[in-house]
């Protein structure tokens, strides 16, 4: 029997507003519920990651990104799934941020970031975050 995690492609926006960006937790009933995540989700098949981020940005947030930049990308295996993960800067977007899931949201300067219980797969970029500082925003 194979024990394999499955692989997932995932989006994730690091979405930004007067030098702080979007950490969203996990709601209760899901998996590692209460850990931050940036707010994102699955690519379908056959979808492009930038279309899959402007998918699940406005299917969670009922927001439109405007200014999407390419960060990182990068792999994390978890127990029970691996994750290819694609990073985007998002630093401007139409609508007004709603938590359509029930999510709970906090805006974090990225120093505050790192002090946050994040998911293991986005904590390289919480710490690459908090050591760039304003110069990431640039």
């Amino acid at each position: 029997m194979n024990c394999a995690p499955k692989n997932v492609t995932v989006v994730a926006g690091i979405i930004w507003k007067d030098g702080r960006y979007l950490g969203v937790k996990r709601p209760e009933g899901k998996p590692m519920a209460g850990e931050y995540e940036f707010p994102g989700g699955k690519v379908e098949p056959d979808e492009s990651v930038r279309a899959a981020l402007m998918r699940e940005l406005s299917e969670e947030l009922d927001i439109t990104p405007t200014a999407i930049a390419f960060f990182k990308e990068k792999e994390h295996a978890y127990l029970h799934i691996a994750v290819h993960l694609h990073f985007f800067h998002v630093r401007a977007y139409e609508g007004e941020i709603k938590p359509l899931e029930g999510q709970e949201m906090e805006w974090l300067t990225p120093q505050e970031g790192a002090s946050r219980p994040f998911l293991e797969a986005d904590r390289e970029i919480v710490e690459q975050l908090a050591v760039l500082g304003d110069a990431v925003l640039q």
